[in-house]
């Protein structure tokens, strides 16, 4: 999708010489792809989103979604992740979507969870390094995990740990031209409201990502979590939390980490940890969420990628 805006940024990186080798290079490569990425998705999704509601009564729309079966909801939110290409960072936009439109909060996170940790590309890249079985082990287990924690928040009932106000979108009854162009304005008056609210975290946390992505080398990582000792996938988790990667850009430092020695489980709970769990997203998410609500999100995740990093390490 954002091939084009790859492409132009390292032409705009080669006009001023960098060496492409360089930390420096990789970090500010990094940095600039994903904060242009971040914001272009937040408002075409929010201003997508905002307009569409401005035609739907949302309490239907949500009245709805809660009449169906709770789990049926988060399952098919947690599918409707796997579909999506995004990293963790990406998903936000989306994710804030899903709130201004009052989709349910627990339903929301399934999505959240779900969207950085697997897609087509994912799926075809383990199925091609570790066989159709871990893929499909991997991809059903990240189900589950979002599942789970988006039941679980949900049935905390948090809503009121989520700090942006969902303004309500006027009813329009007048010449039909005219109603359109005012929920065009209103649509996007609302998406520049809220990137003026969350531009400085996204810099800040893309910032993050992007120092650890160019300057924290593979050998640091192996060095502390590999090995079968019982606390290996809690390092594993612990030193995934403050990068940022998408999956498939993690994915060939997994097989290079496992063929340093690392076990499997640990490798994929440190790639869950990174795509999932990003300092980088949580920066993001602060100036959306409560740093209780956040932590809940953190832990309940943090425990359910450690379980599935020891049960393949079990298994396997």
């Amino acid at each position: 999708m954002f091939v084009w805006l790859e492409e132009l940024v390292t032409f705009l990186l080669k006009i001023i010489n960098l060496e492409l080798n360089s930390a420096f290079y990789k970090a500010l490569h990094f940095f600039i792809y994903d904060t242009v990425k971040i914001f272009i998705l937040l408002v075409s999704i929010i201003y997508i989103i905002t307009f569409i509601r401005s035609y739907f009564p949302i309490e239907k729309i949500k009245d709805y979604i809660t009449s169906k079966n709770r789990v049926f909801a988060h399952i098919l939110a947690a599918i409707f992740g796997v579909l999506t290409p995004f990293c963790s960072c990406s998903a936000v936009p989306l994710f804030l979507g899903f709130l201004q439109a009052r989709i349910p909060l627990g339903v929301t996170f399934s999505y959240l969870i779900s969207a950085p940790l697997s897609d087509a590309v994912v799926i075809a890249m383990l199925f091609s390094l570790f066989g159709w079985k871990i893929a499909f082990l991997y991809v059903s287990l990240g189900i589950l995990i979002a599942v789970i924690a988006g039941l679980i928040i949900g049935v905390l009932n948090l809503e009121k740990e989520v700090l942006i106000e969902v303004k309500p979108i006027k009813q329009f009854y007048n010449e039909e031209k005219t109603a359109f162009i005012l929920r065009l304005k209103l649509s996007w008056e609302n998406s520049f409201d809220i990137l003026k609210k969350i531009y400085l975290y996204v810099i800040i946390g893309v910032g993050i990502g992007a120092f650890i992505h160019g300057y924290i080398p593979t050998d640091f990582i192996s060095k502390y979590a590999s090995g079968d000792s019982w606390y290996a996938p809690i390092i594993a988790v612990i030193m995934g939390i403050p990068m940022y990667s998408n999956a498939v850009g993690i994915l060939p430092l997994i097989e290079v980490l496992t063929q340093k020695g690392m076990l499997l489980g640990t490798a994929l709970s440190f790639m869950m940890s990174v795509v999932a769990l990003s300092l980088p997203e949580a920066m993001i998410l602060k100036r959306v969420l409560s740093v209780k609500l956040i932590s809940i999100f953190f832990f309940i995740v943090g425990c359910s990628i450690l379980f599935v990093g020891y049960l393949f390490n079990f298994i396997l």
